[in-house]
């Protein structure tokens, strides 16, 4: 019997009612927000069963965002690794608005169509969420609120520039560092304020319950696609899967199609500059169990317990110093392995994969694909599938300024 059979009624078991995986998970909620994320859950679990709403979700990813997204292998790259390994990509890159973000911002805001809210409310670290939340709102003809860090704005402004294009309010963070969580901080705020007509669209697999179900359940179609079209152009599995962890959503939608076969999952974690607190954010290597924003999980907190630890990661859209529950009970269970990766190590694959594949990643794609090249290095895989979250072209100025054009990185 496959050792991994035991997972084979995993989606029907996790979470359960209360929204906890094992000890994770749940909603920690001020009592004003209970009803609001209770009318959520009620709604969600009511239209996740509908034919209507499941036709109109796959009405819209395939002719508003494109899916499916193409599997794709990395001759060159593979080559030039040179163990043998074969490296695939599942190229969210091209999914409309340029990441896999958009997977679970469009089920959203079917969400709050069906809810009637007029709203939709959001932080953003990177920007991916930001736009494919604010193309998600101008899609149903919705207002919306994208919450991102002051930090942030100034880094990514090709991202901040189409929300605004888009029609959303960009609204700075200017507290503590200005980055992810003080944004995350701030849309709570946002939505305590106007909770009756909008809706909170958490922007990973994070946050009180339902949403890292919601997330993980818009996102499995990344998962599931890649499955059959990986065994539809090798006719075999792929013997291990990598994604990036922040929050982790694009990492839950590839994972969970794969938790029942013989795959090996890696998780990457951000590891900045170092071990050091204050120079990374890899919450499931060095974290212990917290509770923020409103779910309990793996989170920094080495200096003062119950207080997250400040995180740095050249990628906005990791540098939160939690991640989320899902991720932290399969890592306590030994099915997923959790590596780290550090910022050089990430840039390193970023111009490898634009030079020797002509594909330019997100940074934080970047950190899967590193992973991936550690692992290939070892020569004992096969084949690699890495889910390529996102595009860079979000990234180049910041690349470019940081880091130049990459001649350095690719010396032998």
């Amino acid at each position: 019997m496959n050792k991994y059979s035991e997972f084979q009624n995993y989606l029907k078991e996790y979470p359960n009612a209360q929204g906890r995986f094992g000890q994770y998970g749940g909603a920690y909620l001020p009592p004003e927000l209970c009803e609001a994320f209770d009318e959520i859950n009620r709604a969600y679990r009511l239209i996740c069963h509908s034919a209507k709403f499941i036709n109109e979700l796959r009405r819209i990813r395939k002719e508003f965002q494109g899916r499916p997204t193409p599997v794709y292998h990395c001759e060159r790259l593979s080559q030039k690794i040179g163990t043998g390994t074969q490296i695939y990509l599942k190229r969210e890159d091209l999914n409309h608005t340029g990441a896999h973000k958009l997977n679970h911002c469009m089920g959203e805001g079917l969400l709050a169509k069906f809810m009637g809210k007029r709203k939709l409310i959001a932080e953003t670290g990177a920007g991916q969420h930001g736009v494919a939340l604010a193309t998600a709102a101008a899609f149903f003809g919705l207002e919306c609120d994208i919450y991102m860090g002051e930090v942030d704005i100034k880094k990514q402004a090709p991202n901040v520039a189409r929300m605004r294009i888009l029609g959303a309010n960009v609204i700075p963070a200017t507290h503590g560092l200005k980055t992810l969580k003080e944004a995350v901080d701030a849309a709570f705020e946002g939505y305590m304020r106007e909770y009756k007509h909008s809706i909170y669209c958490i922007g990973s697999a994070v946050g009180p319950h339902p949403f890292p179900m919601m997330v993980r359940d818009f996102q499995l179609v990344v998962g599931i696609e890649a499955r059959e079209q990986f065994i539809d152009m090798t006719g075999m599995l792929p013997d291990a899967v990598c994604a990036c962890v922040g929050g982790g959503s694009n990492a839950i939608g590839l994972f969970l199609p794969f938790i029942d076969d013989p795959v090996e999952i890696h998780g990457i974690e951000p590891l900045g500059k170092g071990t050091n607190a204050g120079e990374h954010a890899a919450s499931i290597t060095y974290g212990t169990k917290g509770v923020m924003h409103g779910f309990e999980s793996l989170m920094l907190q080495s200096q003062k317990p119950g207080e997250p630890d400040p995180v740095y990661s050249n990628a906005s859209g990791l540098d939160y110093p939690s991640v989320g529950p899902e991720h932290a009970f399969l890592h306590d269970i030994g099915r997923i392995k959790y590596d780290a990766v550090t910022d050089e190590e990430a840039i390193r694959a970023f111009f490898m994969l634009s030079r020797y594949e002509g594909i330019i990643p997100a940074i934080e794609s970047s950190h899967a694909l590193a992973g991936a090249i550690k692992l290939a290095k070892e020569g004992n895989y096969g084949s690699i599938l890495v889910n390529l979250s996102g595009r860079g072209d979000k990234d180049l100025e910041y690349v470019i300024e940081k880091y130049g054009y990459g001649d350095e990185f690719l010396k032998e």
